[in-house]
């Protein structure tokens, strides 16, 4: 078979992959592969902000995977999306900007990985960054990551804020500082109005040069080995089984599911779990697909009177065509709008040095995405659990590449993270109960009023929890002495020459927040060191 040579093969045109193609590339003496599952974002809901209301979900743009029936959740399966477009989840997720907390990153120093503290990693959100306010301490001009303010307000929004600070909880003009304590609107991936994935800002520029080779509809079946080292990658592409090599390095940037799936599917993974698929171990590496974790949201909606919602506009055609005028217009109105906009974090209890839940705060409600809202005005409050002690699982289900892996999440399998959720819900209640919200008269639709002790809240938050999108950790990087750790601190495959990992499935503990540019960032840091070791 024959098969084309480059400097690297890329497996992923998602967030990490897109700013991977165009570090790597800059250098015109290196050529790169990039290998992407899914299609181009030629489809206007990859643009317009609220097109995640049709991009998730659909197969066009949604992997479509689901969990396995969760214990944690009294059985109940959930649809999991992930990307399947060049972008990857940046064409399909909230656009909310955030690092997570300066403890996050200090914590992975703890843990051994020297060079992955506060002060190492801020640097590189600073260089992709281009935020609307310019350069300063905390923040970079002129990169590639354009960050901008939301472009509308919501009467309902700003009075939760006003009663989140009755309730205790303060103001703050930014959550990015490495203490994003604190309520405020949520800033946003976009720019004019229309989203800024992570193609737009990286791959198109990059795609411009000719050391660089995208190809699209590919699905990564195995990677290529040779004396024990990663010398390439076979694909399917339109029926075909292809072949790519690499002269340095193949690096797997296919995301937290896709990632140990073909580790795994390549013999690099639970021994065990390998001989069950009659797969030959190259490497015995148990921590590939083990370390799942992922940020449970529980979703509390409350009824209003008297203030505008989402909810009536979206059912009144007037309305939509008016919002549809506004964005073609000005590019303002509710079609630029993220699923959230107003943010929190905060402390469930006393006990915890930094915040460790997160409000995402909506003017609509319904019952899952794909949905149509709610017949009457309402808004969610949104709250998660940022550090759950909850691991799961993603391992295959046969030796068949097309075929979906087994994703258990565990969701709620400890006593903390059950306890953070009922603390989570009371919180919520303490919150709408405050003087600025009671203009509104806020009734409790779900989970219900009428829930009050911990076992009817744990029960609700079983019945009503589902994911946020923001699943890592299933090929962490750790120190020497971890026999879990998959990776060492500079991200590459232990026991494999040539062989990297840079996407969300390095991440040994989640992020305090979304997690779409802390992994943006892991790309960037990782692109550096690939330079530095090619120079070595």
């Amino acid at each position: 078979m024959k098969a084309e040579t480059f400097d690297y093969v890329i497996v992923g045109a998602g967030s990490a992959g897109c700013v991977l193609a165009n570090r790597l590339t800059a250098h015109t003496a290196d050529s790169v592969c990039l290998l992407e599952g899914g299609g181009r974002d030629n489809w206007i809901w990859f643009h317009i902000p609220v097109g995640y209301l049709f991009a998730i979900g659909n197969p066009r743009s949604d992997w479509m995977f689901r969990t396995e029936p969760v214990p944690g959740l009294n059985g109940r399966a959930l649809n999991y999306p992930r990307g399947k477009v060049i972008g990857g989840c940046s064409a399909i997720n909230a656009m909310i900007y955030m690092r997570g907390q300066r403890e996050d990153y200090d914590r992975w120093q703890q843990l051994g990985l020297v060079g992955w503290g506060w002060d190492d990693v801020k640097p590189f959100f600073l260089k992709q960054e281009d935020h609307f306010l310019g350069a300063s301490e905390h923040h970079g001009s002129g990169g590639e990551w354009r960050v901008d303010q939301p472009r509308m307000r919501w009467d309902i929004l700003d009075a939760f804020a006003d009663a989140a600070v009755e309730s205790g909880i303060p103001r703050t003009g930014d959550f990015n500082t490495g203490d994003n304590e604190g309520i405020d609107y949520f800033q946003v991936n976009q720019k004019n109005g229309r989203r800024w994935s992570a193609a737009h800002g990286f791959l198109r520029p990059a795609l411009q040069r000719s050391n660089l080779n995208l190809e699209t509809g590919a699905l990564a079946t195995r990677i290529l080995f040779e004396d024990g080292r990663a010398v390439g990658v076979e694909f399917l592409q339109n029926g075909e089984k292809r072949q790519v090599r690499a002269r340095r390095e193949v690096i797997l940037s296919a995301g937290a599911v896709a990632t140990p799936k073909l580790l795994q599917l390549s013999g690099i993974g639970p021994g065990g779990l390998l001989q069950q698929h009659d797969i030959e171990v190259l490497r015995d590496l148990p921590g590939v697909g083990t370390n799942l974790q992922d940020h449970l949201q529980l979703r509390p909606i409350y009824k209003v009177e008297s203030v505008r919602t989402l909810n009536e506009q979206y059912r009144s055609f007037l309305r939509k065509a008016l919002m549809a005028f506004d964005y073609g217009l000005r590019r303002r109105g509710p079609l630029t709008m993220a699923p959230s906009q107003l943010g929190a974090f905060t402390r469930s209890s006393a006990e915890y040095e930094t915040p460790n839940l997160q409000f995402h705060v909506q003017p609509l409600s319904l019952d899952k995405f794909g949905d149509d809202p709610h017949p009457f005005p309402a808004f969610t409050a949104s709250i998660c659990n940022l550090r759950p002690t909850s691991r799961g699982t993603v391992e295959i289900r046969s030796v068949d590449p097309a075929a979906a892996p087994a994703i258990q999440p565990n969701y709620l399998s400890t006593f903390e993270d059950r306890r953070v959720a009922v603390d989570a819900l009371r919180l919520v209640r303490r919150v709408v109960s405050a003087p600025s919200l009671q203009k509104f008269r806020p009734q409790e639709y779900k989970p219900g009023a009428h829930l009050t002790s911990d076992d009817e809240l744990l029960n609700a938050a079983v019945d009503v929890g589902t994911t946020i999108f923001h699943p890592v950790g299933t090929a962490k990087m750790g120190a020497e002495d971890d026999p879990m750790a998959v990776l060492d601190g500079r991200l590459n495959v232990r026991g494999i020459s040539g062989l990297r990992v840079v996407d969300a499935s390095v991440m040994p503990t989640i992020t305090s927040g979304n997690t779409n540019s802390p992994t943006m960032m892991i790309a960037e840091k990782a692109a550096a060191m690939i330079r530095e070791d090619r120079s070595a």
